[in-house]
């Protein structure tokens, strides 16, 4: 059985972000290759001790410094592959593929999925920022090097088949009404918009509640702000939210709202169309990598455009939503991810 080397992720399951939620799924729904999973052990939660027989676990020191975890987890990662060579190396987003050539070096194979450009997020501060660009720049001029852009190949992220939950004992201990609530998901983080949706709840009497279910990265500062902008007192935050819990929002939800600044390609569009919710996104290269009806998109930070779109939603009879989602089957997507790993 053939060993992949997982780096460049937080780690699953029970940890937030739409790299971990990817990787969750892809490496569960390989169940013919060994997958050695590089966790950071300061995100891990009770849910993380969930094991999986084709799964291991390495846990190593991390931090929650903003821009040191990320290049900090990998180097030790990397430390610990020149000792347990793996068959292949996959990494996940541009910051920790500033190790692939080292990792190379060593005479194993890579493979580097390229989420988003990072450096695009707010969150980062300039530093940050640039050596993100940097790295984007050693990534490529490798590529270009090895000849890998010829080897570049596009793969969605997926969804599972899921069915909707009568419960509402989660939305009941939160105060939230099933079936009147806008619903967002994500980590509180800047480049998700939210401060454009919450402004739009505000303005819009027909809105009664929006709920956001994340937590911050690594400080308070976005999510007080956002309480600041809720002068009506509408938005109820659940923190990081997942398993049955999650069900219940999506399943409840009147609609899922998308306002993000910046994003790869969004799982949440994905669980939403999953449970047959409306969705309405801002216009960016990352929600149009799925085909939505034209009116669910508005332009980026136009907070009129939003309003004007959820009015028009709401404007209509609540009806489960039907899309096409044939091409965004896990077991194919893990099927052709594995061809790309196993030389």
């Amino acid at each position: 059985m053939k060993t992949i080397a997982v780096i460049g992720t937080r780690g699953f399951p029970g940890i937030q972000g739409g790299v971990e939620a990817h990787s969750y799924h892809l490496y569960t729904h390989m169940q013919d290759v060994h997958v050695r999973l590089y966790r950071r052990r300061a995100y891990l939660t009770e849910q993380s001790a969930q094991t999986f027989p084709n799964i291991e676990y390495i846990d190593l020191p991390s931090t929650r410094i903003k821009g040191f975890e990320a290049v900090w987890h990998t180097l030790l990662s990397v430390l610990h592959i020149m000792l347990h060579r793996p068959d292949v190396v996959h990494i996940h987003n541009i910051g920790p593929g500033m190790f692939a050539p080292l990792v190379r070096l060593m005479g194993l194979p890579v493979v580097l999925t390229y989420h988003s450009p990072n450096y695009e997020h707010s969150k980062w501060n300039a530093p940050a920022r640039w050596l993100l660009r940097q790295c984007d720049f050693v990534n490529k001029y490798q590529m270009e090097k090895c000849g890998a852009l010829d080897k570049s190949v596009y793969i969605p992220n997926g969804i599972d088949a899921v069915t909707r939950s009568a419960s509402t004992s989660f939305l009941d201990g939160h105060g939230i009404t099933p079936g009147s609530y806008l619903l967002a998901v994500g980590r509180l983080t800047p480049e998700k918009g939210l401060e454009y949706l919450v402004e739009a709840a505000n303005r819009l009497p027909q809105v009664g509640q929006v709920v956001i279910a994340g937590a911050s990265d690594h400080d308070s500062t976005y999510r007080d702000l956002l309480e600041r902008l809720d002068t009506g007192k509408k938005v109820i935050f659940t923190g990081f939210t997942a398993g049955e819990d999650l069900r219940q929002l999506y399943s409840h939800a009147r609609a899922l709202v998308l306002p993000s600044v910046n994003e790869g390609f969004p799982m949440v569009m994905l669980e939403a169309m999953a449970y047959g919710l409306p969705i309405v996104c801002s216009d960016i290269p990352g929600t149009r990598q799925v085909e939505l009806p034209e009116q669910d998109y508005f332009p980026v930070g136009d907070v009129d455009a939003l309003c004007a779109a959820i009015s028009r939603l709401l404007a209509v009879p609540a009806e489960e939503q039907h899309y096409d989602l044939k091409l965004y089957d896990w077991n194919t997507i893990a099927a052709t991810t594995r061809q790309q790993l196993v030389f």
